[in-house]
């Protein structure tokens, strides 16, 4: 007779196994080619404006600008654009599941829900960034299989906004919204990889919605 297994315990096991993390990324842009415009980043809340934490994420936003062939703002000089950030993450939602039989690697890889990348019209595989995350995005946890018994887990939603908008006369040219469905409430884990999914195939075309899934970091040899 098969025994129950705790859900803790299948978590733990598989904390030691990285998991992709997956970002569904909505997108509307009417951007100019870049070249060499100039930008500053700042916090869409006041009260983030100023704080490490803030300044941390604002650096990783600018380096990928600098990657797609914008520059920041020199000290004192007004830039072209103006790129305001926000992001957050939920207190969670209690989530409960009947489960019989382990599905085995297709309830926590990659053969979650909806079954590779599609989901959300076009997917990306993007490049490499931490995550707790277990691979899909509706619902990414035990999807479909689990040992017998009934399990309930937390299942935390995260958001990062992007707006960019000329300073000359306030346009907007660019609004980016990238979400994920994580185990992790920890901003510092989630808030990277939500920068790289939205960044990926950036500036992405104008009203599409793509799910982006970064891949775990190689483990390292020893």
């Amino acid at each position: 007779m098969r025994k129950s297994v705790p859900l803790i315990a299948v978590m733990l096991a598989l904390a030691g196994c990285a998991q992709p993390f997956s970002a569904r990324v909505s997108r509307f842009q009417a951007l100019p080619a870049p070249s060499g415009q100039t930008f500053i980043v700042e916090a869409t809340d006041p009260g983030l404006r100023g704080g490490l934490e803030f300044g941390q994420y604002a650096q990783l936003v600018s380096a990928r600008l600098v990657e797609k062939g914008y520059q920041p703002a020199p000290q004192g000089v007004q830039p072209d654009l103006v790129v305001k950030m926000n992001y957050s993450v939920d207190h969670g939602r209690e989530k409960v599941q009947s489960t019989g039989g382990f599905g085995g690697y297709g309830a926590f890889g990659y053969g979650g829900f909806g079954g590779g990348y599609g989901g959300f019209g076009r997917g990306y595989y993007g490049g490499y960034g931490y995550s707790p995350f277990i691979y899909g995005f509706h619902d990414p946890f035990f999807y479909g299989g689990g040992y017998g018994g009934v399990q309930s887990y937390t299942v935390y939603t995260s958001e990062l906004d992007l707006r960019i908008e000329r300073t000359t006369n306030g346009e907007r040219v660019f609004e980016g919204t990238a979400k994920a469905m994580s185990a992790d409430d920890s901003l510092p884990h989630l808030v990277p990889n939500l920068v790289t999914a939205m960044f990926t195939g950036f500036p992405g075309n104008s009203g599409e919605t793509v799910k982006i899934t970064i891949a775990p970091p190689p483990k390292s040899r020893n």
